[in-house]
């Protein structure tokens, strides 16, 4: 879609990143698949697991809802609803539960103003500005030699990898959290914890992933414009 793509450049800087998202994704998809195929020993399902631990925390007033595809699985602050995929939501294996405690991990952080969370979601607008129109202001600098254009493209950019450094303790941090409880109420016994562990070590590490590709392609753009300028 853009010039980068055929540079180099680019391709020499985001190759390893891209290599680490695409190990990232097979990792979790693998990991996934085998403790989906173990179901834990309680025998209750992700849906009921994520109504009992947030009903401890006391967050009845988040409700829990099913969303179509494949770890799709997410909390929205706003509405105060846990969305739980069809892959996860009616299971009882090991994944299905550590993935659907992680998500009330993130409703935890919520009742709880965990800094991080907050910063995050107001966060949101601007990265969503700047990884949707960096690009453009760039690269149309670029062609016109306007230094100006290209600067605001670098600073729309920096906006997306600053959101993605600072997902990086909010996601570990509601792991850490479902990992916990997990163990606390006795929900699944410590070989099954490990598990859940896995499963999570390998979701986090495709948010590893996006930000180091964030992290070349912000390079990416400073050394073009540095390049132009010389």
């Amino acid at each position: 879609m853009y010039p980068a793509m055929f540079d180099p450049t680019y391709m020499m800087l985001v190759i390893p990143a891209i290599l680490l998202a695409l190990y990232a994704q097979m990792r979790l998809k693998s990991t996934f698949a085998r403790y989906s195929a173990i179901h834990a020993s309680r025998g209750v399902s992700a849906d009921y697991v994520s109504r009992m631990l947030l009903d401890s925390y006391g967050l009845g007033n988040v409700r829990i809802e099913r969303v179509p595809g494949s770890l799709t699985d997410h909390y929205d602050p706003r509405s105060k609803t846990l969305r739980l995929s069809d892959s996860v939501g009616g299971s009882s294996s090991i994944a299905a539960i550590g993935v659907a405690a992680h998500e009330v991990g993130h409703a935890i952080q919520d009742k709880e103003g965990y800094a991080p969370l907050r910063f995050r979601n107001a966060f949101v607008p601007v990265a969503s500005i700047g990884s949707n129109s960096a690009f453009m202001f760039f690269f149309i600098g670029l062609m016109m030699r306007a230094s100006v254009l290209m600067n605001i493209g670098i600073l729309l950019f920096l906006c997306a990898v600053v959101f993605q450094f600072v997902t990086l303790p909010v996601e570990f941090d509601a792991s850490n959290r479902a990992l916990r409880v997990l163990a606390s109420t006795g929900t699944l016994s410590q070989s099954e914890i490990a598990g859940a562990k896995s499963v999570l070590s390998a979701a986090a590490l495709t948010y590893v992933a996006a930000t180091l590709m964030a992290v070349m392609q912000l390079l990416y753009l400073i050394m073009r414009s540095r390049g132009r300028r010389n």
